[in-house]
């Protein structure tokens, strides 16, 4: 998991039935990561954000408090004016730091937030201005890549793209270099994105945060099995199931599970699904990035590093790239 800054609650429906079933019914059984945030999974979610272990959200605030005036000088060394496109907005907290920056500096630009959940953007749209009255906003409510294309159409501005809270490391490597070619595609050449990366760091220090001693993680892992039982007519025994974190240093791959400690049966709808002792669950992945991986990434992609921006503990990077 890394730090979420867009959380999307889905309706009960087809969809996430579909998933669900499709996922378990594989021959190695997974979830996706995007269904743990129903209102209970949003709730443990700020938890972890609050753990001392985790790491991951003060590092970025670190860089969004103290290096946006040098973020907003590379934005300003292409003068005119920009549409500030930002992916998976949420609450906009770190953002709003680098929005007040291009403000005092008096830059011409639009805050275009991306965000799957309307609430999010009607929220931002209402609440925004009122932090920052010289704001100019437009929210954009649906897929990134969909968003990102009508708001091409809005304005041939050149366009800074932000995606930040390492929200990349929900990807694995392929899937990463796929989205960012494909983020790629839909910008200019000389346009921006920055994009925030965890790296990788002391192996032990990165299974804590999602490790927790105090459970918190094991929490937000098994809520997802609660909230099939609440939303899909489930009959998981939450009990029956473990929490298992691993870390590989050398490929930088953080993997959950949830772990089925005996052999069961598990009824959801009119399906039922059989578990094997010591059978896992993949739940989801955080891919963790050392500084070159980072610049090959970009140059695989079509961009050209351009920038990076690090907390004071080095644990955290933004990076600006360049389309090339």
């Amino acid at each position: 998991m890394s730090t979420i800054i867009s959380k999307q609650i889905i309706p009960v429906g087809s969809t996430f039935l579909h998933d669900v079933l499709a996922g378990l019914t594989a021959e190695k059984k997974s979830l996706s990561s995007k269904y743990f945030y129903d209102e209970t999974g949003d709730y443990i979610f700020q938890q972890i954000m609050e753990m001392d272990e985790y790491y991951l959200t003060n590092a970025e605030m670190d860089i969004m408090r103290h290096q946006t005036e040098q973020i907003t000088d590379v934005i300003a060394a292409n003068p005119g004016a920009f549409d500030l496109i930002e992916l998976g907005a949420g609450d906009a907290t770190k953002s709003v730091h680098l929005l007040q920056s291009l403000i005092n500096r008096q830059l011409e630009f639009t805050y275009l937030p991306i965000d799957i959940s309307r609430h999010v953007i009607e929220d931002l749209e209402e609440n925004l201005p009122k932090k920052l009255p010289a704001l100019k906003v437009q929210g954009l409510n649906g897929d990134y890549f969909a968003m990102v294309k009508k708001a091409k159409t809005l304005s041939a501005r050149r366009k800074v793209l932000l995606f930040m809270g390492a929200n990349i490391g929900n990807m694995n490597v392929t899937e990463a270099k796929a989205f960012c070619k494909a983020l790629r595609n839909e910008l200019s050449a000389e346009d921006l994105l920055v994009i925030g990366f965890d790296l990788k760091k002391n192996p032990r220090q990165i299974l804590a945060a999602y490790n927790d001693a105090a459970g918190v993680t094991k929490s937000f892992n098994l809520n997802l099995l609660s909230r099939i039982n609440r939303e899909l007519d489930g009959d998981f025994d939450i009990s029956n199931f473990d929490h298992y974190a691993s870390y590989d240093p050398e490929s930088g791959s953080c993997k959950s599970y949830l772990i089925s400690l005996k052999d069961q049966r598990v009824n959801i709808g009119d399906e039922t699904i059989p578990f094997l002792a010591n059978e896992h669950i993949y739940m989801e992945i955080s891919q963790k990035y050392a500084l070159t991986e980072i610049d090959d990434l970009a140059i695989s992609s079509g961009f050209i590093p351009f920038a990076h921006f690090f907390d004071q503990q080095q644990y955290f990077v933004d990076a600006i790239w360049k389309a090339g």
